[in-house]
């Protein structure tokens, strides 16, 4: 799962820095923190509900295993659209938190605000 995190981040900014140029990666650069922040709880959903998943498999609970799957997904889905709603509009005041310049701000904004309508998928 970080490996291929890992990937897009690395792929995003030689795409990015190639054809937007230093200020807009810059600016991608800048606001990445808040969104793999937000995208940090689907991992720790991921990571802890697949111990208490496997912990239930191995004991032969596979209808309590399906019923926590099926919570965590539900959690992980709902959190990911709580956070998108939130955090599309609080993306310009971050972006001034952070100090981003007057030239990266058009950048933080639209990045931040596409990246966190995906925040769902992404968290799971």
């Amino acid at each position: 799962m970080m490996v291929f995190t890992s990937i897009y981040g690395v792929i995003d900014g030689f795409f990015i820095s190639n054809y937007a140029k230093e200020t807009a990666f810059s600016a991608i650069n800048l606001i990445y923190p808040f969104i793999m922040i937000l995208g940090s709880v689907g991992f720790m959903i991921g990571a802890g509900g697949t111990a208490v998943i496997s912990k239930l498999l191995d004991e032969n609970k596979k209808e309590d295993a399906n019923k926590y799957f099926s919570l965590l997904i539900y959690v992980t889905i709902i959190c990911g659209i709580v956070f998108a709603c939130i955090g599309i509009p609080l993306v310009p005041y971050i972006s001034k938190l952070f100090k981003a310049t007057e030239d990266m701000l058009p950048y933080c904004i639209s990045y931040g605000q596409i990246v966190l309508i995906a925040i769902p998928f992404f968290m799971l």
